[in-house]
């Protein structure tokens, strides 16, 4: 007679926790569902965010939102190019995402979206040229797996400051790209300190991958750096009334 009522009990807490974790799983759902939206929304500012901190328009201090919408809507333009660095229809296959940086109605320069590889993980960020085609204007950094207090002071504004003013071209104009040092970069050759920002104590591999990442980004939009070089060339010539744009840009 008392086994019954035992196994009774077992049945209803049994099923009691299976009703338990459907309801919870259901509710979830729909909370992951419901608040997709906003994930995106704040995907979308943080994108910006980064955009306008590599073209040096925001410090390390966040603005409001609607700050950052005015700004990006004021100086930032998003297009497409083809690997020949002219601009071409959304949506084309193998086109490359672009971000062109306007002030009073001129272009300033370009931001080209960085993926690479890292230690743990990929790095994401935005790295700006101003529009001579050569000189990097800003560098952030949205998205990583670097180790905290090593790797991850990728994130942080010393380092990505140290990018702005440094060149991709050497001084018989051949590419080159920038990377990151294993130490200082005062301490390198003379002919070298241009191209390379300081790198991070104990993380050696973060910085060597980042390097990689950048030269293979600079190499993909290589067209587009051409572009701009020789606009800015034929700006040169021609007075400074002529402003430098890539092709199919007014």
């Amino acid at each position: 007679m008392s086994e019954r009522p035992d196994k009774a009990s077992k049945k209803s807490v049994i099923l009691f926790a299976l009703v338990l974790s459907v309801i919870c799983s259901l509710m979830i759902s729909a909370a992951a569902v419901g608040l997709k939206g906003f994930q995106l929304a704040n995907m979308e500012l943080d994108k910006k965010i980064n955009i306008l901190k590599a073209a040096d328009l925001v410090d390390s201090k966040k603005p409001d939102k609607t700050t950052i919408n005015a700004l990006y809507d004021a100086h930032i333009k998003a297009v497409m190019v083809d690997d020949q660095g002219k601009i071409i229809t959304p949506g084309v296959p193998g086109s490359l995402n672009l971000y062109l940086y306007q002030e009073n109605g001129e272009i300033q320069g370009y931001i080209l979206p960085i993926n690479s590889r890292g230690l743990w993980g990929k790095i994401q960020g935005y790295l700006a040229v101003e529009k001579d085609g050569q000189t990097i204007s800003g560098f952030s950094i949205f998205s990583h797996s670097e180790t905290p207090g090593l790797g991850g002071e990728i994130e942080s504004a010393w380092f990505q400051k140290n990018f702005k003013g440094k060149k991709i071209l050497n001084a018989q104009n051949k590419f080159v790209s920038v990377g990151i040092a294993k130490g200082k970069a005062a301490n390198l050759p003379q002919d070298l300190q241009p191209h390379y920002v300081d790198g991070i104590s104990g993380a050696t591999l973060t910085g060597k991958y980042l390097s990689e990442g950048i030269q293979q980004t600079l190499v993909t939009y290589d067209a587009v750096s051409i572009t701009f070089r020789q606009k800015q060339a034929g700006a040169v010539k021609k007075g400074p009334q002529k402003a430098a744009t890539p092709a199919g840009i007014n």
